[in-house]
């Protein structure tokens, strides 16, 4: 009896090595915010408080882009195979530049906002029609750089419009 009792006296001091005694030469990982990919600017929206409709990367231009929607744009987008969203519906399409992840070998993530792209529908002064507003800002902070409103979309809003919604699970 009195040796099992030493055997795992001895045992403990061992583990607790094996379990506490590597913790002290790794690095402490904290969350931090990536500040580069916030918004800045004066905008008609935060699309980052929206939905997500879709996203997509371009590897040769080195961006990614996500295409989110109002609470109208969602439940049309994901119901829906057609492009023709109803009144009252706004999808924004926010490009960043990517750069490679600090903390994963390989991966990406978004650096600085390169645009966002507001579509906006809405019906229109005469009974049954729809009129589309298209907007663009650019740079740090962004800026408005193009304004459309148009009854068919512009061909930028329609490019918008006709990206199909992710599929999920």
């Amino acid at each position: 009896m009195k040796m099992r009792v030493q055997g795992t006296l001895l045992m403990v001091p061992l583990f607790s090595f094996v379990l506490f005694g590597c913790s002290a030469n790794e690095p402490k990982i904290s969350a931090e915010s990536n500040q580069a990919a916030s918004l800045t600017g004066d905008l008609p929206e935060n699309p980052l408080q929206w939905r997500v409709i879709s996203s997509s990367i371009d590897p040769a231009a080195s961006t990614m882009s996500t295409l989110y929607g109002n609470d109208i744009a969602i439940q049309y987008a994901r119901a829906n195979t057609k492009h023709d969203y109803p009144p009252g519906s706004q999808i924004a399409l926010v490009t960043w530049t990517r750069r490679d992840d600090p903390r994963y070998f390989g991966a990406k993530i978004p650096d600085s906002i390169k645009t966002i792209e507001f579509v906006s529908v809405n019906a229109a002064p005469e009974a049954g029609s729809t009129q589309y507003t298209y907007e663009r800002f650019e740079g740090n902070p962004l800026a408005k750089t193009q304004s459309d409103i148009s009854a068919p979309p512009s061909p930028s809003g329609s490019a918008l419009l006709n990206q199909r919604a992710a599929v999920l699970p």
